[in-house]
């Protein structure tokens, strides 16, 4: 039994590197009969995993997203890389008790010798100042609506006012786009019944079902989500957004993991693994630098200025990692 069960997780590490795979070649993998690989395959379907069978000379198998969460296999890196996320994202983040009921889920059913790695790893994410004024946002209510988003559907909510009022009747809305600005989300959408564009507080959305019609996008006063955006909201905390330098970058992070330190930018949430960053310094050598400490995969939007600014500084870095090291001093 333990010797099958080591050979489900080996075929079960193998399907999911994101490619197909041929029952001959994972048969050679795993020094088994291809009849044993179709055994196998079925009983990993059996657990959950959905995967189906790709059409071809040799046929083959390929892991496909399922309905529901079924066990996963970490390796020990992506299990500790796992964790130490986990521990970041539950220092007041607004997915803080999810993070962390998720981080005791994991920390239970690793093996000791990961175990004890993480307990003598405590990690303490300290919020720069701005972030002190964010609000908590309803992990699932994000979800809701970045679906209406994506779908074009459509949407009412309950939205309550500021400073104690009293909640507004249901509001119907044509969502455009999700975006953070100085730690708060706001749902950019166009107001039906009022007719005009309006930025809402997600904190403050109920969303209803069901959700409406389908609706063909408006395009944004000021060309872009960004532009729309500062204009709503230049010089209402007596912050200046008038930068010198101001460039668009897509990342390759979740919105929520940028938000808390973009400063006065503004984050468009693109997925669930990108967003668009519209960010401002007073020179390009500088914001380049600045988009750089994300640790992220960047794509320049524009201007010219800021991808030249990069290829400035990757070529300062280049010679600086090429810098030999000084020779140490003979005397005694």
């Amino acid at each position: 039994m333990h010797k099958t069960s080591s050979r489900l997780l080996a075929l079960l590490s193998l399907l999911q590197t994101h490619r197909d795979w041929s029952g001959e070649d994972l048969a050679e993998r795993l020094d088994i009969t291809s009849r044993t690989v179709r055994r196998d395959i079925d009983r990993l379907r059996e657990l959950g995993y959905r995967i189906t069978t790709v059409k071809g000379p040799a046929g083959g198998y390929r892991l496909e997203a399922g309905t529901h969460m079924p066990p996963m296999l970490f390796d020990d890196g992506q299990a500790v890389a796992l964790a130490v996320a986990l521990q970041t994202a539950a220092a007041g983040t607004t997915i803080a008790e999810d993070a962390v009921r998720a981080l005791a889920t994991l920390r239970q059913v690793m093996p000791s010798r990961l175990r004890h790695r993480i307990d003598m790893l405590r990690v303490t994410a300290v919020q720069p100042p701005a972030a002190r004024d964010a609000f908590q946002v309803d992990a699932q209510v994000l979800v809701d609506l970045g679906r209406a988003i994506h779908a074009r559907e459509e949407l009412r909510f309950d939205h309550t006012p500021g400073r104690g009022g009293s909640s507004d009747s249901p509001r119907r809305v044509q969502p455009h786009h999700l975006v953070t600005w100085r730690n708060r989300w706001y749902l950019v959408a166009w107001d039906l019944d009022r007719e005009d564009w309006r930025t809402f507080r997600v904190d403050r959305i109920r969303p209803r079902t069901p959700t409406g019609p389908r609706f063909a996008p408006r395009e944004l006063p000021g060309g872009s989500v960004s532009a729309f955006v500062t204009s709503r909201f230049r010089g209402n905390d007596g912050i200046t957004t008038d930068w010198p330098c101001q460039g668009e970058v897509i990342l390759r992070l979740p919105a929520a993991d940028v938000a808390p330190f973009a400063q006065d930018g503004i984050v468009e949430e693109l997925g669930p693994r990108h967003c668009r960053l519209t960010l401002g310094s007073w020179s390009w050598t500088g914001l380049a630098a600045t988009i750089g400490r994300f640790d992220a995969d960047v794509e320049v939007i524009g201007p010219p200025q800021l991808a030249t600014a990069f290829a400035d500084l990757a070529a300062r870095y280049a010679r600086a990692a090429h810098t030999p090291a000084p020779e140490a001093d003979p005397t005694p």
